[in-house]
């Protein structure tokens, strides 16, 4: 059996099999650590000396997070954006959190037939596919840039996403459960105000608040990107518009500030529903 044992320099037994999707796995790291110090190595530099670039990009760095000002805007008009970016993620997670609930009955295998339940999953799964700065843009050629096409791209991620997890949440019910109450003559909603809902609700609740999270910081990007409005537009301004890196290290730590409140909140607010 000695012969076959794998060991270490040291005379320490190697504990890690060897198999193929290991060995797969290395080829695939080499690859990529091969290609990307071929791409460094090829880039057309041009003029840039890349010492300078190193310095003045920590230059601009130390500039961003140690020294945070405002300048060319007010506290209450920031105050006010960080607002409408809030909004923008209410909106769009309490419209997705609607239309998955209901979608979300329909696909989990416990209450839907099969077939219907694959079949809602898997168009879900494409919605779910498309990232949703694309869904953004999409409708803001109907809509036009602005906060409409912003609400309406997250809400349609919003309840591709929502939709799974709900889905999920349901099947994790207690089948016995639900046999004695369709046993007993129990309608399709009596099951889901009666079973579904007591025994899930704590896990939709946790979900929904993580994708609001993730819409929060959606927002802040689409803020830019879709002219949403929004502290993401006044970081986008800040840094390329005015170029003024001060204030844009400011917008930063009142996002990042903002981001562990509702953090902290959501925690609260999970923890009452268990």
């Amino acid at each position: 059996m000695q012969t076959h044992v794998r060991r270490n320099k040291n005379g320490t037994i190697k504990v890690g099999a060897i198999n193929k999707s290991s060995v797969v796995l290395k080829i695939l790291v080499g690859a990529l650590l091969l290609l990307t110090v071929y791409a460094f190595w090829s880039f057309d530099y041009k003029e840039i000396q890349l010492g300078e670039a190193i310095t003045a990009t920590l230059h601009n760095m130390k500039t961003v997070f140690l020294e945070p000002q405002l300048s060319t805007d007010t506290m209450q008009n920031v105050l006010y954006q960080l607002l409408v970016t809030f909004c923008l993620g209410v909106l769009s997670t309490i419209f997705g959190a609607i239309l998955a609930f209901f979608c979300a009955l329909l696909c989990a295998k416990n209450l839907a037939p099969s077939a219907l339940a694959n079949t809602i999953k898997s168009l879900v799964a494409l919605v779910r596919a498309v990232p949703t700065v694309l869904w953004v843009l999409i409708f803001a050629v109907s809509a036009g840039l602005g906060s409409v096409a912003a609400v309406i791209g997250l809400t349609f991620h919003s309840f591709a996403y929502l939709t799974k997890v709900y889905a999920e949440s349901i099947e994790e019910v207690d089948a016995g459960t639900l046999e004695a109450l369709r046993a007993s003559g129990a309608g399709f909603w009596q099951i889901v105000f009666q079973a579904i809902l007591p025994s899930s609700i704590s896990r939709m609740v946790a979900w929904t608040f993580m994708r609001f999270e993730i819409n929060f910081t959606n927002a802040v990007a689409m803020g830019a990107a879709a002219g949403a409005g929004g502290i993401g537009f006044q970081l986008f301004m800040a840094g390329s518009f005015y170029f003024n890196l001060h204030e844009m290290g400011f917008l930063t730590y009142v996002v990042v500030i903002a981001v562990v409140i509702l953090e902290f909140c959501s925690t609260k607010i999970k923890a009452s529903v268990k």
